[in-house]
């Protein structure tokens, strides 16, 4: 079958993906395909994951290509894992894609995808199982935890013995809170972050969640983590499921490189000599309420089994191919955490205002944030290396909202354009940043 091949105005493209380095098909990897334009901004065509074979096929319309001259599209590609690059054919495009195009062979140097390495395809042995078994209430499907307490997340980290990293958190929000799903926005958070631990038997102690950044102009790199506060479950290797319930906040601080702003130092500075808190660190963070979704009297929610049923899920915020198993997690955003100073508890409205105007409503009051976590098959617990990774990103330690692991990938809309935060995103911040200071400078 043609590479590019044209019914109506739908046109479709083939290809397949191979390791530069061995020429074996590449699974699991997005791929996008572009129309170059000289003139103008080049257009996005479409996006695809590629299978178990490296392939992968996208469909456009063909008037959106917009060439006056009635040729076919000027096709270029990328090949992303996560956020890392791993292809770009930009500099060598397929001029006027059409019948005769031959085959497309796109080669992904894999050598600093980081990412990738974190895979594992078979689980750790000594695995016993049966905590999921010891209480009948615990079984799906409406598993009920309520006999477990509720820990801290670092309390029992002397009892993990084994792990499933989540490789591929899947977060999507409505970009347009209580709009419709074409305003939804899909992002995979950088990888290793998160992870689940438990002990042999299968008793959930410890689940660790990402963070993420968004840059606004004026106030630079802000970071967002869901932090968990508290959990309880279980997890069955043998049949793939877990059920846990937690309770997170979400914190929003300034990252470091946000500290050279000239605004933050000059917010900073005032702050400080005011013996105010200003959100210059994880531990210093602006605190945003969760709860339950229709429920904001209820802090713990579930970590259940299989990806949420609220929305579409596209194929590429989807990794059946390689994952271990999937669950799902639903919140619903609350209002910030008060001081109960004026002065303090309206900036850090604000700074939640900017971020909301940059991340696309992400901690919009009443929106549900919701994620699918996809893991990677159980590994042995080197507890000692748990407690430094969890501390690595409780502090955030020269962090700046990366990951060493692999950056996140761009936010999507479902049809997996880009998604761009409003126009006037500069004018607005900066609007919000004077109503601030007009009242309290």
């Amino acid at each position: 079958m043609s590479a590019v091949t044209t019914q109506g105005s739908t046109t479709t493209v083939r290809g397949v993906v191979l390791d530069k380095a061995t020429n074996a098909p590449v699974v699991d990897v997005i791929v996008t395909a572009y129309d170059k334009d000289l003139l103008t901004e080049d257009d996005f065509l479409g996006i695809a994951p590629t299978d178990a074979q490296g392939r992968f096929e996208i469909q456009f319309d063909q008037r959106a290509v917009g060439d006056l001259l009635g040729r076919g599209a000027d096709l270029y590609f990328t090949v992303l894992d996560g956020g890392t690059l791993l292809a770009n054919t930009r500099n060598n495009p397929i001029n006027n894609a059409g019948p005769d195009t031959p085959d497309i062979v796109l080669l992904a140097d894999l050598s600093n995808d980081k990412m990738r390495g974190l895979i594992n395809l078979t689980p750790a042995p000594g695995w016993v199982g049966g905590f999921a078994q010891s209480n009948p209430n615990f079984a799906y499907p409406t598993p009920d935890l309520s006999s477990l307490p509720v820990t801290g997340n670092r309390d029992n980290i002397p009892k993990l013995v084994r792990q499933q990293k989540v490789v591929w958190p899947e977060f999507s929000w409505n970009s347009v809170p209580d709009g419709q799903n074409k305003e939804r926005c899909y992002q995979m958070f950088a990888p290793d972050i998160s992870r689940l631990g438990y002990d042999a038997e299968g008793r959930v102690y410890a689940i660790i969640c990402p963070q993420q950044a968004v840059v606004a102009p004026q106030l630079g790199a802000m970071n967002v983590e869901v932090t968990v506060t508290g959990v309880r479950g279980w997890a069955d290797e043998t049949t793939r499921t877990l059920a846990a319930d937690m309770s997170v906040q979400g914190r929003i601080w300034f990252s470091p490189s946000a500290h050279e702003k000239p605004m933050v130092k000059r917010l900073l500075g005032h702050f400080g000599a005011n013996g105010l808190p200003f959100p210059s660190t994880k531990a210093k963070a602006i605190i945003v309420k969760t709860s339950l979704v229709g429920d904001p009297n209820q802090p713990l929610f579930p970590l259940i089994k299989g990806q949420t049923d609220r929305f579409p899920i596209p194929a590429f915020a989807q990794h059946n191919d390689l994952a271990f198993t999937v669950g799902h997690l639903d919140v619903e955003i609350g209002a910030v955490t008060t001081t109960g100073v004026a002065k303090v508890d309206e900036f850090n409205q604000a700074v939640l205002d900017i971020f909301n105007l940059g991340s696309g409503n992400m901690l919009k009051q009443f929106n549900v944030l919701s994620w699918n976590v996809w893991f990677t098959a159980p590994e042995l617990v080197d507890q000692a290396e748990w407690a430094a990774h969890a501390e690595y990103w409780r502090t955030s330690l020269d962090a700046d909202h990366g990951s060493p692991d692999g950056e996140a990938s761009p936010a999507r809309y479902f049809d997996g354009s880009p998604f761009k935060p409003v126009k006037t995103i500069e004018e607005e911040e900066e609007a919000i940043l004077a109503a601030w200071m007009r009242k309290h400078l």
